[in-house]
Formats: C-alpha cells, structure tokens, sequence
C-alpha cells in the first residue's frame, strides 16, 4: 500500500512542470511536501487499521466444526460405559452376593449410578472441567449453561488430543458423567449387605462432590492442545492445569481417578461400616457364579469404550487403547487360573471372572500409553498380584471387604498406574508421552527416563490414596451421625432384599 501511494505521487510530480501553469511548476516543492504528507497519513492509517482488520478476520473465521466419525465413536463409546454399570457391574456384584441380598446390591448401583449422573450434570462437570485452580474447577457450566447458544444455533465444542480437533462438548460431558457414575458405584461392592440404602446414596453424594470431582480435575482437566499456540505462553498455560496434570503423570482412562480413588473409598468404608453379622464364621458364597460371569463378560465388552473412548478420537491411539484391553484382559485371566491351580490346585469360575476384571483395572491407565507387549505383561502382572490382592493382602488388612474392590481395583490400579510409567518408554515399545504441546512432540527414546516417570507416577498414586482416604473418612462419619450406616442386625440376618426394599429377587 505505501508503495502504491508513493507511485500516484511521484507521478503527479513528474507531471507538474509540462501540464501545469508556471507559477504552479514553480511551487512544486510546496506539493512534493503535501504529496508526502498524504503519503505518511495513508500509511499512518493502513497500519491502524491493520490489526483491526486482523480481529475482523479473526472474529469472522468459522466455528471448528467436529468431525462426524469422532462425535459418533464418543456416543457409543459413552454407551458402551453405561452396559459397564447397568448391568455389567450391577450383575458382577449381584452374583457374589448371597440370594438375600441380591436387588439390594443391584438397586444400590442403578440408583447410585444415576445419583452421580444427575449431580454430574448439576454441577460436577462444572467443577471438574471449567478452569479454576490446580484442585478443583469453577462454575462456567452450572447446570451445563453455555454448551448451546440459542442465538447463534450452535453447540460448543471440547479439545481432543489433536490441534484443530474437537467434538462436541455435550458428547464429551455425557462421557465424562458415566465415568463419575461407574466410580461411585465400585465403592458400593465393598460394604455389601450391610449398609443402609439411604445411607448408600447420602455417602455416594458426599464423596463425588468432594472425591471424584477434585481428583478428575487434578488428573484431566488441560486447556487443550490449541492452547499451546507458542513457546512463550507454555508456562501459562501448564499453570491453569490440574495438579497431577502439571506434575506429568499419566493417566489414560483413570487408573488414578476411578480405581484407586473408589477402592481407597471401598477399604475405608469395609472398616467404618463394621464387619457383616457372622463373618469368619458363617459360609459367605456367591450365589450365583453365572451371573456374574455374564456381568464380567458385559464388563469387558463395556470397558473398550471405557478405555478406548478416552482417546476422545477414533485415531490411532484410540485403536491401540482397544488392543490392549483385549491383551492385557485375557492375560490376566491366564495369570489368575494359573495362580489359582498353583495355590488351590484347580482353576474357578470366580477367578477367571476376577482375573478379567483384574486385567481391565490395570491396563485403565496405559491403555493408550503402552504398547501390546507392555499390555501383556502388566495383565499378567496384575492377574497374579490381584491374586495375592484378594487372598493374602486382605488378611492382612483386617476388613470384610465385601466383594474385594481393594484387592482388585486398588491394587490393580496402583499396579497400572506404576508400570505405565515402565511401559510407556518408546525403548520398551511404548508411545512415550508428549514433551512438546507446541509441536505436539514425543520424548526421544534418548531421553525418556522409566525411573522418572515411575517416581511421577507414584506420587499421582499417593496423591489419590491420601486424598480419598481423607474424604472418605470424613464422609462415612457424616452420614453416620446423620442417619446411621448400618441396618440392624434382624435386618441384616433378614437379608436386605426384603428389609430394603420389600421384594425379593427369586420366588421360591
């Protein structure tokens, strides 16, 4: 453009002495000073206008728009996590339990699990989501405000992993909430037969808001790949992370936030809530090994959407999520039988079960993290140390906990969550991890330290143990002194089915 103005003036200059009248050739300087002028004004006001113009583009550049294939992979796998709860886990739990008991332990999950949903909605999402600090997030989508502008007819979008990628942030909010649902209802295995409904569901509420919601926001919540648009704005950036997040911990589908923050809750509550009338002396087995076969079967299938649906994409880190939950499982369930026979003798139907569920804890924060021989070997690992979870550990602990949430997804989780550290290095076959969100840039195989990320992820893992355990405690004794924890003992002996809820779940 100065150009531009410069030639229109020169040129009116050149002009002057032949076409124009003398005396105004002879003030020709006069108007090479004026011509000047408007050139200098012109200038002055083109770069005025300049970043204006930028912010009118910037402004005027269309909304991302979500990619089909993604939106529609995050529904089912949204799905998929509900067949986990009801009736996966509801099924799992309720064929370990005695027949007296058995609509109890599945109305405690059903209705526990859309407690969660409904409050996730209310206000969870909000505060586990939405920047605030490194504990806890704000109130930008109380009551899921601002996902629809009614003016503009569009919906809002959430990051994925990738620069320029997103999917609609209902489809990630709904995703997230079946998550919360299925954390909560874990905790539910551990006090079984024993625990008052009301006091189920007060606890559930009291926990999520001040457990699952802290937790999840110090774990996941980032401001997103497109936030780190320079090196310069990295330290700002890293800063309005969660508090696990900024530490570099790794955590693909929740080894921290689900696992270890419900069992923690579980073990607490096997000691506060007491021991059930009769245990260490009466016979306490499941009363239908079918059923919760069928429940670990709907549990795995469930879990590739847990797992794989955490890449947020249907890319590749989505299909390796998929793979090592298929390996790391079956591996586990090899492990457990073969621990079994070693210690017993013979293989079980109940440990096979477990063997699976064992598999699917431990591989829930490496799935995308780990390659498949990682995969492997940590559901092998897993199916012999959840073994020794559920047999030797809880002896030593002390508690009846019920239907082993500690023993499986405790040490299972601490066992993931510890060796994705391992079996991420890119020397090891893993993916390694992000070192550049600017460039989206892995760690070089020279450069990735195991010991390092292990030390990381061990103190994620403390984080979660202190942090629940403090709020579980504190939770049990509300409720308590609210409304009391416990049935009574002619309750109990009556079996909850009836005392609960008034119906039973076989006519005999």
């Amino acid at each position: 453009m100065k150009k531009l103005l410069a030639s229109v003036a020169l040129a009116l200059l050149a002009c002057a002495p032949a076409a124009w009248p003398q005396d105004a050739a002879a003030s020709a300087p006069a108007v090479a000073e004026a011509a000047a002028a408007v050139v200098a004004a012109a200038s002055d006001a083109v770069a005025a206008a300049a970043p204006v113009a930028e912010a009118a583009s910037a402004a005027a550049a269309p909304a991302p728009v979500p990619n089909k294939g993604d939106t529609a992979w995050m529904m089912v796998a949204t799905l998929l996590v509900i067949l986990m709860t009801v009736p996966g886990l509801a099924l799992f739990y309720g064929g370990l339990v005695r027949s007296k008991n058995m609509l109890s332990v599945l109305m405690q999950v059903m209705v526990g699990f859309s407690l969660i949903v409904v409050l996730w909605f209310v206000y969870g999402y909000s505060l586990a989501f939405t920047e605030g600090n490194a504990f806890i997030g704000g109130f930008d989508r109380l009551m899921m405000k601002g996902v629809w502008d009614n003016v503009g007819g569009t919906f809002a979008n959430a990051a994925t992993f990738s620069k320029g990628v997103y999917i609609p942030e209902i489809v990630f909010a709904a995703f997230q909430a079946t998550f919360a649902g299925i954390t909560a209802a874990l905790i539910i295995g551990a006090f079984a037969e024993r625990m008052k409904f009301g006091a189920v569901l007060l606890f559930l509420a009291i926990w999520f808001t001040f457990s699952y919601i802290p937790v999840a926001h110090m774990v996941w919540f980032w401001m997103g790949p497109d936030a780190y648009s320079a090196a310069g704005v990295v330290d700002e950036m890293n800063a309005k992370a969660g508090f696990i997040w900024q530490m570099g911990a790794l955590d693909f589908a929740g080894g921290t936030v689900v696992h270890i923050n419900a069992a923690v809750a579980g073990l607490v509550g096997a000691y506060m809530v007491g021991k059930r009338v009769g245990y260490g002396k009466e016979a306490f087995t499941p009363h239908s090994l079918t059923l919760t076969m069928v429940g670990a079967s709907l549990l795995w299938v469930g879990w590739f959407g847990f797992n794989a649906g955490s890449a947020l994409e249907a890319n590749g880190f989505a299909a390796l999520a998929f793979a090592n939950t298929f390996a790391a499982t079956a591996a586990a369930v090899l492990a457990w039988c073969i621990g079994e026979a070693l210690l017993k003798g013979k293989a079980s139907m109940l440990g096979a079960a477990s063997g699976a569920v064992a598999g699917l804890v431990a591989i829930t924060p490496a799935a995308g993290n780990v390659g498949i021989g990682g995969a492997l070997i940590i559901g092998f690992i897993a199916g012999f140390a959840c073994l020794w979870g559920v047999s030797g550990l809880k002896k030593l602990l002390g508690a009846d906990d019920s239907l082993d949430v500690f023993g499986v997804h405790g040490v299972g989780g601490i066992i993931g969550a510890l060796l994705t550290g391992v079996f991420n290095s890119p020397n090891l076959g893993g993916p390694s991890a992000v070192g550049d969100w600017v460039t989206v840039g892995m760690i070089a195989p020279d450069a990735y330290s195991i010991a390092t990320q292990v030390w990381t992820q061990a103190k994620a893992v403390i984080v979660t143990i202190v942090w629940s355990g403090v709020v579980s405690v504190i939770a049990f004794k509300v409720v308590d002194l609210v409304i009391g924890l416990r049935v009574t003992e002619d309750e109990e002996r009556e079996g909850l089915d009836i005392s609960s809820h008034g119906e039973t779940a076989y006519h005999k």
